[in-house]
């Protein structure tokens, strides 16, 4: 009997920077999402960027983790920048529209491994308003679980989000291989026993050992 290849049964992948790809590498303070997107949205409303990060100031981290709520947080975020909920939800879906891209390739390529009988899966971290942008479901309902810090209460790299991802899968640690661009998000993946791969582009992801094995099953 031939022996399989690698012992992989899942990927999980990540969204910004990897399932989504963004057009410039320059990224604020809460490594979410490029400087582009919160400058753009500052120059539409007429305010400094400092002035902009001031108004969502602890409230734009506490809606990616989910603390406050989607009706919460844009009320403050209307209030301080003087204008409706309706203009400010369309301002961000346009401007992380504009900063982020499907990543094509990628997905064509996970596809293909869920035919492949593997289960493909996602964490990412984002608030409420840059899921509705770059998660649409049309997209990811194919992946299952999908896991998104808004929703659950906690983000990357809280071990507990890696621990609720294995829970929901039913799989080993070893039995997984996650991929995310940022190293202190693979670190606690790593630590837990999962395979990592720390993604910069489609090339050396497509080089990558690990990956390649994927298709060799």
């Amino acid at each position: 009997m031939k022996k399989r290849v690698n012992k992989i049964k899942a990927i999980i992948f990540d969204v910004g920077g990897v399932l989504a790809l963004g057009n410039n590498s320059v990224w604020d303070k809460q490594k979410l999402v490029p400087s582009g997107v919160h400058i753009d949205i500052a120059k539409k409303l007429k305010i400094s960027l400092d002035q902009y990060m001031d108004a969502i100031d602890t409230n734009y981290a506490l809606a990616i983790e989910g603390k406050i709520s989607r009706e919460k947080v844009l009320k403050i975020f209307s209030k301080n920048f003087k204008t409706s909920e309706k203009k400010l939800t369309k301002l961000y879906i346009w401007a992380y529209r504009k900063h982020f891209k499907q990543n094509k390739q990628l997905f064509k390529q996970a596809f293909k491994l869920k035919k492949l009988g593997y289960k493909i899966s996602v964490i990412s971290d984002q608030w409420y308003l840059s899921q509705d942008a770059l998660m649409p479901r049309k997209f990811y309902k194919k992946f299952h679980p999908v896991i998104v810090s808004c929703d659950i209460g906690m983000r990357k790299p809280n071990p507990k989000i890696y621990k609720l991802i294995l829970e929901k899968l039913k799989l080993k640690p070893s039995e997984i291989l996650f991929i995310d661009n940022q190293i202190w998000n693979i670190k606690p993946a790593k630590k837990l026993g999962m395979k990592t791969i720390l993604f910069k582009n489609n090339k050396q992801l497509f080089e990558n050992k690990i990956w390649k094995n994927l298709f060799k099953k």
